[in-house]
């Protein structure tokens, strides 16, 4: 017997291999940015992506450094892309009084509710941005 338990255990690995070099991820771009801003907010445009042969739904939503949820507004916060499709959301976060602030913007796939699979995927971009007085 081998180190992967035997015949059954190498085509378990080689499966897992397959479906891995087979899989799409959800993708958002920019990933990251630094962003000016002379008033008392400041505005991120990510394009969030479907690379699956299906269409899904997608919530942004904004959180701290530490994934806390930050009040923003975001628009449109809810989108439904089509298949290999994307699509930009506009997200304004004020500074509250800070010079500086760090932000995730995460695109947070939404599931179907009478789907079999309920995966919620979610990918986030992180932005600096810094207030010139």
């Amino acid at each position: 017997m081998d180190a992967c338990g035997g015949r059954g255990g190498i085509a378990a690995v080689l499966a897992v291999l397959m479906a891995a070099s087979q899989a799409q991820a959800q993708s958002m771009t920019p990933m990251r940015g630094e962003i000016t801003s002379f008033t008392d907010d400041f505005a991120v445009r990510v394009s969030p992506y479907n690379p699956y042969p299906h269409r899904i739904q997608v919530e942004v939503r904004v959180y701290d450094e530490h994934f806390r949820p930050v009040a923003a507004k975001v628009s449109p916060g809810r989108i439904m892309l089509g298949s290999r499709a994307s699509r930009p959301v506009v997200v304004v976060v004020k500074f509250d009084g800070a010079g500086q602030r760090r932000v995730r913007v995460c695109a947070e796939s939404v599931p179907f509710p009478h789907e079999k699979t309920r995966i919620k995927a979610q990918i986030c971009g992180r932005f600096i941005a810094r207030r010139l007085r």
